[in-house]
Formats: structure tokens, C-alpha cells, sequence
């Protein structure tokens, strides 16, 4: 295992919750909940690492539990940070709603020119030439 998320640990071969991690990762999800930044959130939590690693530990399915990782966070405070997490990313123009785009139709029939003279000798300039007679019809 390459990575072990915080608040757990592994002990005796079988993943663990960190009490002391654990109660953090709580206290910085009710914390972002109630309306604080990332990083003043962690903070307050006393959990000392980077923005990024803040935004990773309150998208990280894994402290719901599975088979593998005891559960330290219930699926209703998840989704709430989730929600939360959203609508600032949309309020701080972070989500662009993209206009219904429409990709042109791809060209399916193609003619190629006549070759005109010798082919270069070098695969790479006659491959060039060769796809520059190519053209739609």
C-alpha cells in the first residue's frame, strides 16, 4: 500500500482509525460545514497540511468506510461538505456550465491527389507529402 489517508493507520497488517486523526478529520468537516475555508478549517482541526491535501481529504470516499477502511465520517456530513464544496466552487465561478456545444459532423469521404514526381526517400517527408494530398470531397 502506497498511501495510507489520514486518521488511519496500519497496525499488526490491518488498517486502523487514528483516534487522535480521526476526531480532526471530524472536527474539519463540521468546521468547513459551519462556512471556514480549507486551510482555516484544517487548521482550526489541527490538521497541519496543504490546501490540496485539505481538498483531497474532503473528497475521500474512503472515510465513509468499506471493506478495508472503518468508517470515521457518516454519509450525511460527507454529502454535506460535498454540497457545500460545490456550491462555493460554483459561486466563485470555479464550475463553468459549458453552452451546448455541437462538434461538426466528420468528414467521411475523402479523395487523394495524384502524386506527382518521386516520393522522398525519407519515411517522415513522405508521409507528409502523402497526407497533404488527402482532401475532403
Amino acid at each position: 500500500m502506497a498511501y495510507v489517508p489520514y486518521g488511519y493507520t496500519i497496525t499488526n497488517g490491518v488498517i486502523t482509525v487514528d483516534e487522535k486523526a480521526a476526531g480532526q478529520v471530524k472536527e474539519f468537516f463540521e468546521k468547513y460545514i459551519s462556512g471556514l475555508s480549507l486551510t482555516v478549517a484544517g487548521e482550526q482541526a489541527g490538521i497541519e497540511k496543504t490546501h490540496s491535501v485539505m481538498g483531497r481529504i474532503l473528497k475521500n470516499v474512503l472515510y465513509l468506510g468499506d471493506d478495508v477502511y472503518p468508517a470515521i465520517i457518516d454519509k450525511e456530513t460527507f454529502d454535506k461538505a460535498e454540497e457545500v464544496r460545490n456550491k462555493r466552487a460554483k459561486d466563485l465561478g470555479r464550475i463553468v456550465e459549458l453552452a451546448a456545444f455541437t462538434s461538426p459532423p466528420p468528414m467521411e469521404r475523402f479523395k487523394m491527389g495524384k502524386v506527382e514526381g518521386k516520393l522522398p526517400a525519407e519515411p517522415i517527408a513522405r508521409a507528409e507529402y502523402l497526407y497533404n494530398l488527402i482532401e475532403s470531397e
